[in-house]
C-alpha cells in the first residue's frame, strides 16, 4: 500500500499542508517577538528599567495588543499610564 502513487499522493499532500502550517507559525511568532523587542525599547527608553511585574504583564500579551500598546505608549507621561493599560492602577 505504501508504494501506491495514491497514497504517495495523500502523503505529499500531508507534509506540503504541514510546512504550510509551520510556516505560518513561525511568521506569527516572528511578529509576535518583534513588536515585543520594539515596544520593549521604546518603553525603556522612556521610562527606563521596568518592574518585572510590569514586564511579565507585557510578555502576556497578544501580538494585537502590543501593537496597540505600541501606539498608545506614545500618549504616555509617566510609569502610572503604562500601569493603567496594564491594568495595575496606583493607589
Amino acid at each position: 500500500m505504501r508504494e501506491s502513487t495514491v497514497y504517495q499522493s495523500i502523503l505529499e499532500e500531508g507534509k506540503q499542508a504541514g510546512l504550510r502550517e509551520g510556516r505560518q507559525e513561525g511568521r506569527q511568532e516572528g511578529r509576535q517577538e518583534e513588536a515585543l523587542r520594539i515596544v520593549m525599547v521604546i518603553l525603556r527608553r522612556k521610562f527606563g528599567d521596568l518592574e518585572s511585574r510590569l514586564e511579565a504583564r507585557i510578555n502576556q500579551l497578544s501580538l494585537q495588543q502590543l501593537e496597540e500598546l505600541t501606539a498608545d505608549v506614545l500618549d504616555f507621561s509617566e510609569i502610572e499610564d503604562l500601569d493603567a493599560w496594564l491594568g495595575y492602577p496606583r493607589e
